[in-house]
């Protein structure tokens, strides 16, 4: 159960920024809001929220407040939007946002949401402390949150992290897309496939030596993803199944 957390409510529209307000605060959450989007940027690096909530984020070639937002820090972020296309969404995602909801949303999904992400942020990731070579270019050290591709070490973002370990310690079984987001997101996430297809691009972009071309993450069409079976000689120590 989530407890009371501060939240940050970033929005132009004063009357949606007061509904958002008494929203929260039916989980006994402590919302503020603000309309600046330099204002926001001091709030964050000097309240330290424990969430933001962006309604319909700016993003002009002067300003970019999700960019702005991921370069002074590591607090989740939801965004509000009314755009519902996947490129609006990959977007977000791309430039920092943890989640993405589609106005006009009900306040039950809002909360749900709120709650997921709170959970994600505070949820302890399986660390076992072992490194795992998969082969001569890649290598994976779950306990520094890091692989090492081609020699080059590579640190990797938390849902980045939680994804690939599902992955590798699932080494060739498909993982559907229902499970990895039941997994890595959250059962409300059940739905958001473009979560997963965007997160395993993230992590081919990294660990790949060609990522259009994959060699560990694996797609099985309409299916799901598996990571690419290696000699359980060079899984040292084995892996701890884990949820």
């Amino acid at each position: 159960m989530i407890g009371s957390r501060t939240i940050l409510v970033v929005a132009t529209e004063p009357r949606q920024a007061a509904d958002l307000c008494r929203a929260l605060a039916v989980d006994g959450h402590d919302a503020s809001t603000v309309v600046d989007r330099f204002e926001a940027i001091r709030r964050i690096t000097e309240t330290l929220p424990d969430l933001v909530i962006v309604d319909e984020p700016w993003s002009d070639p002067g300003f970019d407040l999700l960019a702005a937002i991921r370069r002074c820090s590591s607090v989740p972020v939801i965004v509000l939007s009314e755009l519902d296309d996947t490129p609006s969404k990959v977007s977000a995602l791309d430039r920092g946002a943890d989640d993405y909801l589609t106005k006009p949303c009900s306040e039950q999904e809002l909360r749900s949401r709120v709650r997921a992400v709170l959970r994600r942020a505070e949820m302890p990731a399986p660390t076992p402390k072992t490194k795992i070579v998969v082969d001569d270019y890649l290598t994976i050290d779950f306990d520094r949150r890091e692989v090492i591709a081609g020699g080059r070490h590579i640190p990797l973002r938390p849902t980045e992290y939680r994804l690939l370990y599902h992955l590798v310690n699932n080494a060739g079984r498909v993982l559907t897309h229902e499970t990895l987001l039941a997994k890595v997101w959250g059962y409300e996430y059940r739905t958001e496939e473009h979560y997963v297809r965007l997160y395993v691009t993230y992590l081919r972009q990294k660990i790949e030596k060609d990522p259009r071309h994959p060699r560990y993450i694996l797609n099985e069409r309409g299916l799901g993803y598996r990571f690419v079976d290696f000699a359980p000689a060079e899984r040292t120590p084995a892996l701890t199944a884990t949820t």
